[in-house]
C-alpha cells in the first residue's frame, strides 16, 4: 500500500476525511454523554445527602431548605412542559415545510403526504402539555 513519488493522494485523502470526522463525532458523543450522566449522578447524590441531613434536622432551616427543593422540583417540571411546547411548535413547522417543499417539487403524485409524519408529531408534542400532562401549580 505504499506510494511512489508522482502518485495522486487525493483518492486516499477523500476517503480519510469522513472517517476521521465519523471517529472525531462519536468521540465527543460519548464524551459528552459520559460527563452529563456523571453530572445527573453528583447532582442525585447531593441531593440525597441534603435530605438525609434535613432528616436528622429539625427547625426552620429544615422547613426553608425542603421548600427550595419543592420549589426546584416546579421549576424543573415547567421547563419540561415548555421545552415539549417548543419541540411540538418546531416539528409541525418543519412538518408543514416538507409539505409544502414536496408538493411545489413533485406534482403529479401525493408525495407531499409525507410531511403528515412530522406534522403529526409535533401536534402530540404540542397536546400533551395542554391536555395530558399534570398541572404545574404556579
Amino acid at each position: 500500500m505504499g506510494f511512489e513519488v508522482g502518485e495522486n493522494i487525493v483518492p486516499v485523502a477523500a476517503m480519510l476525511v469522513p472517517i476521521v470526522g465519523s471517529i472525531a463525532l462519536f468521540s465527543f458523543l460519548a464524551i459528552a454523554t459520559w460527563s452529563d450522566a456523571r453530572r445527573k449522578e453528583r447532582e442525585a447524590y447531593y441531593r440525597s445527602e441534603t435530605l438525609k441531613k434535613i432528616s436528622e434536622s429539625s427547625g426552620e432551616a429544615a422547613k426553608s431548605t425542603l421548600e427550595l427543593m419543592r420549589e426546584q422540583e416546579k421549576n424543573f417540571a415547567k421547563r419540561r412542559l415548555e421545552g415539549l411546547k417548543i419541540g411540538g411548535l418546531v416539528t409541525t413547522a418543519v412538518g408543514i415545510g416538507v409539505m409544502v417543499l414536496l408538493r411545489g417539487l413533485v406534482h403529479d403524485d401525493p408525495v407531499y403526504l409525507a410531511g403528515l409524519i412530522p406534522l403529526l408529531i409535533g401536534v402530540a408534542l404540542l397536546a400533551y402539555p395542554f391536555l395530558l400532562a399534570p398541572k404545574v401549580e404556579e
